[in-house]
């Protein structure tokens, strides 16, 4: 019996008593609005709410979430100052109308994400279920479940609520489940009720006067366990993971099913997972807040010394203009330069305008759009698009120097295919030319007809004709070998109809061997406890099972013993080949030679292989051997070793057959993007619950783990020393002078101070392979660096039998100590940790669950999709970011410096240099377009030359674009264009006249001349800036000046100055200005020698300092923007020592179920078959179809 104190929470609750239950409240949902998970104001039921706001929370929480942004805080603060008119030099409308149209984007857009939050709640709340009430089955909808509850589920149904499972249609109350959702696998998993409950089936009656009792854990995330236990009528039982169904399980394969329910709504381990949501910011973001901080030291530096300038005028010559201009009463110099320190904290605010943060809102929007817009990131297949969940991180994919990537349904599909073979020194599945040249197997390669074959499966492909001919021709050896496959090993049939078979397998490898069976003639057709039958080249064999030797992860080998029809007794094995190789007969030692060079081929092709054996027992030695079997397996003591010696004693001496190789079939792509992204520095990691041989194997398979490596390092110690030592030996050799102490770079500000561990030279290429148990230690606080320190030495790491909260330690440890930007890739519940710790989460949506895309910034279909998000539209935006953020703040700082020049001039009396109405719609209109199409459309190379150049994608990881250094850069370009841009046009209009001689040297000609040449020479800089021209951004652009001097005219014309006299003070200024040769020349010059120093200056840097993208550019020109075709590549073919013999469970198998015949159907009525053949999302993409019975070697660590 478990017992829980109230101190660790556990539950306690009663089955069909609501009233009990609802005194603990124990399934919570918030009433209280955007704390989802609230314990404070709570009502008892399942429902979920992953909402953040309600109709009367969504305004002011949104602006109180819009506030706490430094920027539109200082932006009413600047509001609140033009409405003083003492101080006031700025209308209020040059604030109000940004601010209000930032504030009112910003609540559309959160308003529009949150009402899609309230659909998928309300459609996921409002799903119908059959729930027990008043001793009736009645429908009530999934909100309405509470704790305690039973329900009914039938076949194809989500799983309502976390559940202990009471009574099921199957025999012996199994039940079948498909956990796609919580970690991405669609082999099904077999859940097993318990005997006192099973017994009460369907019977309403006795299932509503159930009042058993259980006592269990507190809602915790841990998928793979549970404890507790279930009191009935006084006697109590022990339950564990293998009596409960989660909620986002889907019944399989099982008419119906009862369940008691233990966790609702965000109690469920599914929502556990969920974690909590975390506002992401880029590291754009994160320095723009520096620099504003920055920036507003500035303001206040400038303003003071325009303040103080004020002064000393105010008492040198001030007092020369008290005879006209007299003060008003208690106002003196100093009180006057207070005053004209807040009116330039409102002149020089453009420093920081708010139409930057518009524009950047814009951008983001736009590149998400083409994200979403992207067919080259579509799936036909399953018709799912790209897309962009979040609309503020695009940048931050420009960026990405770690990936943290899910195996399972992420990097492989989880299905496996028998590829290739080894039959008596013979290789089989290469197809070969007339020439004996291997040829590359492509879709348009012939494919063998199985059509002689009525119980042929029609997925499976096979391209060798001569194993098919082999076949035919009656060859002993090979159907010795199919006859092994189609016999040895534990996978279940059913027919649903005549002659339409389907394997549920224990893993998806046996199911495989035993459908290529299937496809060669030997067909596996059923079973019973004693028996085994076959269909073997159209002819129905029984063989009597008489044991099955199972497997386990010390034996790595199983065998059957069988007696076929003409009496003759005969073992089948089949095991990994260094064990298969150890216990066979001295005869086939030249047979094992040839063997062993296939078995390294496919190893080196990264299949899975098994050896095949066979053994001809003779009668009285077998009839010995089980009475020593049975004694064995009665006894109480040490069963399983005696067990695995007598094993020992029978499986010896065996001859060998040939060998199989199965590939775990990878995504398509996935070596490729993985080649890919390696070359753009990006260090990938592999997070997996597998066993450590299943996630090396597929390491290898993607070229992730490679022969030619230095080392691969494996990290398997049972304690925390063992653990130190290790990593710190695979230091070593990686880097013999490495110091004890790791290098580090301190950086930060007061109270935010960080400390990055640098990495450090290696010799050579490094793996490391560590499991999670060695992983927890190495996480433990006294070993984090040194597991930092190894892993970040390796080309690769793959951590297996991780669970999800490791996988999100071992995110967060990368973020803590390496300044970095991470990505996390998965497609299951147990992923969304990890995806949810990163900066940037993808999720792969489709048929295998949506858990992780729902939680993700971006989701696609399909793993090689990554590069393309990457290498072209993370680098497109992180590109147009920094090109757009650049010339922002050049063009804002010009404009506000020259102020600064002017103050010189006016006495400093915080007079504007512009026309109030130009600096209105300075960013708004004249300049908010040309730069939104630099940001929206512009690029260095295309798509195409970006995946050829990988190594362009550098200058994001190392942040080059747009820095600390770029910006005192653009301070310095700034300070040079507003020094250019106001004193040019000042010396050349004082003392100017026009051709008539009328008098044209005063302020508002000044005005107007400076203003028109800051546009054109901004606009020209733009020019300079962008790569690459479209037909928008010259729309922009010419629009925009058009724009402007239309306004301009319209605005000085003698009409707007009738009808609003104060407002348009600038009457006929544009026409009696810009008609002057002098004036155009005026502007002309500045112009020139604003972009001048930038021409030199980047003519020079290429010439003598050229970038990978300087080069890349320049020979695509060259190559007159035509991108020379890739070369052809063949795959390699390779040799390998190293493979992987499980095709099998990891876990000990079920061959006493299978004997014991306790596992097979008992008589039930038909049921429709749960997946058509056309319709399974398995048999559509994999030739061979079989449904897991338990999935423990693929199956992934919770």
């Amino acid at each position: 019996m478990v017992l829980f104190s109230s101190t660790t929470g556990e539950r306690h609750l009663r089955a069909n008593d609501r009233e009990f239950n609802l005194s603990f409240k124990y399934a919570f949902l918030s009433t209280c609005g955007f704390i989802s998970m609230s314990r404070v104001c709570s009502l008892q039921n399942n429902a979920i709410k992953t909402s953040k706001y309600n109709i009367f929370t969504f305004l002011p929480l949104n602006l109180f979430e819009q506030f706490q942004r430094l920027a539109n805080a200082y932006f009413v603060f600047l509001l609140i100052l033009q409405l003083i008119p003492a101080i006031s030099s700025l209308s209020w409308f040059t604030t109000v109308v940004p601010l209000l149209l930032v504030l009112c984007m910003t609540l559309a857009k959160d308003g529009s994400d949150d009402i899609n939050r309230h659909k998928n709640d309300r459609q996921v709340n409002n799903r119908r279920v059959d729930v027990l009430i008043d001793g009736k089955l009645k429908s009530e909808k999934w909100m309405n479940v509470q704790v305690g509850d039973i329900i009914k589920l039938e076949n194809n149904q989500f799983v309502t609520a976390d559940l202990l499972l009471l009574s099921s249609s199957e025999p012996l109350n199994l039940v079948y489940i498909e956990t796609a959702e919580l970690d991405g696998e669609t082999n099904l998993k077999v859940k097993q009720a318990l005997t006192v409950t099973g017994d009460m089936g369907d019977d309403i009656d006795t299932l509503a006067a159930f009042t058993g009792e259980v006592h269990c854990e507190a809602p915790n995330n841990r998928l793979d366990k549970f404890t507790g236990t279930l009191s009935v009528q006084g006697a109590t039982y022990a339950l564990d993971n293998e009596r409960i169904i989660l909620r986002g399980c889907t019944l399989r394969n099982t008419e119906w099913c009862f369940g008691l329910v233990l966790f609702g709504g965000p109690d469920t381990k599914l929502m556990q997972n969920s974690g909590k949501s975390t506002f992401k910011r880029t590291s754009i973001d994160h320095l723009m807040n520096v620099l504003v901080l920055f920036i507003f030291g500035l303001l206040a530096l400038m303003c003071t010394a325009l303040a103080i300038g004020n002064s000393i005028w105010e008492h040198q010559e001030g007092t020369s203009f008290t005879a006209f201009l007299p003060r008003q009463e208690g106002a003196n110099a100093d009180f006057s330069s207070f005053l004209s320190f807040w009116s330039y904290v409102i002149i020089l605010n453009t420093v920081v305008p708010i139409s930057l943060y518009v524009s950047v809102e814009i951008l983001r929007l736009g590149n998400s759009y083409y994200i979403d817009w992207d067919r080259k990131m579509y799936h036909t297949k399953s018709d799912i698009p790209a897309q962009a969940r979040t609309t503020t991180l695009n940048e931050e994919l420009g960026q990405i120097k770690y990936i943290f990537s899910d195996k399972t349904g992420t990097l492989t599909q989880n299905i496996m295919v028998f590829n290739r073979c080894s039959i008596n020194g013979k290789s089989y599945g290469e197809v070969v030319d007339f020439s004996g040249q291997r040829v590359e197997i492509t879709e348009k390669t012939e494919k063998v007809d199985f059509s002689w074959n009525p119980l042929a499966d029609p997925k499976f492909c096979f391209h060798d004709h001569s194993l098919i001919e082999a076949v035919k021709q009656g060859s002993r050896e090979v159907k010795a070998f199919f006859r092994l496959l189609a016999l040895c090993h534990t996978v279940m049939p059913e027919e649903k109809r005549e002659g339409e078979l389907f394997y549920q397998a224990q893993s998806p490898d046996e199911g495989a061997l035993v459908t290529a069976a299937r496809n060669f003639g030997f067909v596996f057709r059923g079973r019973t406890p004693d028996t085994i039958s076959v269909v073997e080249m159209g002819i129905s064999t029984a063989y009597q099972l008489l044991a099955v030797l199972d497997f386990n992860n010390v034996r790595k080998r199983m065998s059957v013993i069988v007696r076929s029809p003409d009496g003759r007794l005969t073992l089948y094995c089949k095991g990994a080949d260094t064990i298969i190789y150890e216990r066979l007969h001295p005869s086939c030692s030249k047979l094992m030679e040839v063997t062993t060079d296939h078995l390294n081929e496919y190893a080196g092709e990264g299949l899975r292989t098994l050896a095949l054996a066979y053994k001809d027992l003779d009668e009285a030695e077998f009839e010995v051997w089980k009475v020593r079997h049975h004694e064995a397996s009665t006894t109480m003591e040490d069963r399983e070793a005696k067990l695995d010696d007598i094993y020992e004693d029978i499986e010896k001496d065996l001859m060998l057959i040939g060998a199989t190789a199965v590939e775990d079939k990878l995504q398509d792509g996935v070596p490729q993007t993985i080649e890919q992204l390696s070359k753009a520095d990006i260090k990938i990691w592999v997070l997996t619950g597998d066993k450590q041989e299943t996630a090396e194997n597929i390491g290898y398979s993607c070229n992730m783990l490679r022969e030619e490596m230095t080392e691969v390092f494996v990290v398997a110690a049972d304690t925390a020393e063992g653990v130190r030592q290790e990593l710190v030996n695979a230091r070593k050799m990686m880097s013999p002078g490495s110091p004890d102490e790791p290098p580090v770079l301190k950086s930060g500000i007061i109270g935010k101070k960080s400390e990055e561990v640098l990495d450090e030279k290696v010799e050579g290429e490094y793996g490391l392979v560590i499991n999670g148990h060695s992983l927890a230690y190495g996480l433990q606080e006294d070993q984090q660096l040194e597991l930092l320190r190894t892993a970040c030495m390796c080309q690769t790491v793959i951590c297996c039998r991780v669970t999800p909260l490791q996988k999100a330690q071992v995110v967060e440890l990368i973020k803590k100590h390496k300044k970095a930007v991470t990505l996390a890739i998965g497609d299951g519940a147990n992923d969304v940790s990890m995806i949810k710790a990163a900066h940037i989460g993808v999720g792969i949506s489709g048929q295998e669950g949506m858990q992780a895309a729902l939680s993700s910034d971006f989701s696609f279909a399909q793993f090689r999709y990554l590069q393309r998000l990457l290498l072209v539209h993370g680098r497109w935006s992180y590109l147009r970011m920094c090109s757009f953020l650049r010339y922002f703040f050049y063009k804002n700082f010009t404009f506000t410096f020259v102020h600064l020049w002017y103050a010189f001039f006016c006495g400093f009396s915080a007079q504007t240099v512009y026309d109030e109405w130009f600096i209105t719609l300075y960013n708004l209109v004249y300049t908010a377009l040309p730069v939104i199409g630099l940001g929206l459309f512009d690029q260095d190379v295309d798509d195409r030359w970006s995946f050829r150049y990988p190594q362009l994608y550098a200058p994001g990881q190392q942040n080059l674009y747009f820095n600390k250094m770029a910006f005192v850069r653009i301070l310095l370009h700034s300070s040079y264009s507003s020094v250019i841009l106001f004193f040019i046009p000042y010396a050349a209009i004082q003392d100017t006249v026009r051709d008539d001689g009328k008098d044209i040297a005063d302020y508002q000609s000044f005005a107007l001349l400076a203003q028109t040449c800051l546009l054109i020479a901004v606009n020209v800089q733009l020019g300079l800036d962008t790569s690459y021209w479209t037909a928008v951004n010259q729309f922009f652009l010419w629009g925009s000046l058009s724009v402007y001097f239309a306004v301009t005219f319209t605005m000085y014309s003698n009409g707007m100055f009738l009808i609003f006299t104060s407002s348009f003070p600038f009457i006929g200024t544009a026409r009696n200005s810009l008609n002057q040769p002098n004036v155009w020349l005026t502007i002309f010059l500045t112009t020139i020698l604003c972009a001048l120093p930038v021409v030199a200056f980047r003519f020079l840097l290429i010439q003598l300092r050229p970038t990978m993208n300087d080069k890349v550019r320049y020979k695509m020109r060259q190559d007159k923007a035509v991108l020379p075709p890739l070369p052809r590549r063949f795959p390699r073919r390779r040799i390998s020592t190293r493979r992987s013999g499980y095709a099998f469970s990891h876990a000990r198998g079920y061959g006493d179920l299978v004997t014991s015949g306790r596992f097979l159907r008992r008589n039930v009525k038909s049921r429709p078959t749960l997946f058509p053949l056309a319709e399974s999302p398995v048999a559509e993409s994999s030739p061979q179809i079989y449904r897991s019975i338990d999935g423990t070697q693929s199956s992934k660590q919770a």
